[in-house]
């Protein structure tokens, strides 16, 4: 009797241990996340020439709706290691927003990647909708597109009869709410449909691009960089898509080490959804000149003078001139 309450007592210790290294690395790692996108909005509301860029207000929508993704997400991760159990009214919300997001991600590469193509194919007579000042036209849409996959699940959701929505607790997670065949077969057939219909229109701007680079002879450069850009937003579809390696992963890493399931579980969490989400955001921001002086002139400890922009008609991205 005496050993197996010492048994339990281990096996609740190493279990309590095991949930405070998995919150000690998530939260660190967030903040430090938090900060850049925070210092990246802020670089974007404190100069005006931003705004003139249907690429920047893009890429600001897409560190907006990256930060929600990743706060719902750490926030239904804290509750799980907690094991902190919610009523459905206040658990739905947050993984409507979850998964929303989640699909919003694609969406927003195919609109910048598009958003590349008229300003490389119609830098003077661009549509009315991709225009700096009525870009918000392009976000609303989609997010009203990435709202319709959530809220189809929902509907075809069936609570348990002794579930009360107002009272019953659950633990937080898509498994509990959303377990029917036909709710898997429907978000299988969903994302299938998103991230082919964005790796479409990815690789036709990349090839239109491509073909107009070698035409071109004129500001060569700047078509050239937007092809770049271009390539940039296929690898952040790639990191994207790293979240479908779980069936894989959890298979590989269950023959070859001998790790419990949860174990398995925060490892793919971490490196196929967390990681993936804080590098592209930061990656496609640090990568660009004109955002990263101004982030490094709004640093404390990092002062730098930058001087006046010029914007290229092509790119609409922002040079600094000597």
């Amino acid at each position: 009797m005496q050993n197996l309450t010492e048994s339990l007592d281990n096996a609740t210790s190493n279990n309590s241990t095991s949930i405070i290294v998995k919150v000690c690395v998530v939260i660190p790692l967030f903040c430090v996340f938090l900060y850049c996108i925070l210092l990246m909005l802020h670089t974007f509301a404190s100069h005006r020439q931003f705004f003139d860029s249907s690429r920047y207000i893009l890429f600001a929508y897409m560190l907006v709706n990256d930060t929600l993704q990743l706060l719902t997400s750490v926030l239904l991760f804290l509750f799980v290691m907690g094991n902190v159990k919610l009523a459905i009214v206040y658990c739905a919300p947050l993984l409507f927003v979850s998964v929303a997001t989640f699909q919003n991600g694609p969406l927003i590469l195919a609109a910048m990647s598009l958003e590349r193509y008229v300003a490389i194919f119609y830098p003077l007579r661009r549509p009315i909708s991709w225009r700096p000042e009525r870009i918000w036209v392009i976000a609303l849409s989609l997010w009203i597109i990435s709202c319709i996959p959530p809220t189809v699940d929902f509907i075809l959701m069936r609570p348990n009869v002794g579930w009360d929505v107002f009272t019953t607790p659950l633990v937080c997670k898509n498994g509990v709410l959303n377990n029917l065949p036909i709710q898997t077969l429907f978000k299988v057939a969903v994302n299938a449909l998103f991230f082919a219909a964005v790796a479409a229109i990815i690789f036709f701007t990349y090839i239109r691009i491509l073909l107009e680079t070698r035409k071109m002879r004129q500001d060569r450069a700047s078509v050239t960089k937007a092809l770049h850009t271009v390539v940039l937003h296929g690898f952040q579809l790639v990191l994207s898509m790293m979240v479908f390696t779980f069936p894989i992963t959890e298979t590989l890493i269950m023959l070859n080490i001998r790790w419990m399931l949860e174990h398995i579980q925060f490892f793919n969490y971490f490196c196929f959804v967390l990681l993936p989400r804080f590098l592209s955001p930061l990656i496609y921001g640090l990568r660009d000149e004109s955002l990263r002086c101004y982030m490094k002139k709004a640093m404390p400890c990092c002062r730098a003078r930058v001087g006046p922009l010029k914007i290229s008609k092509y790119t609409g991205s922002h040079k600094i001139s000597k």
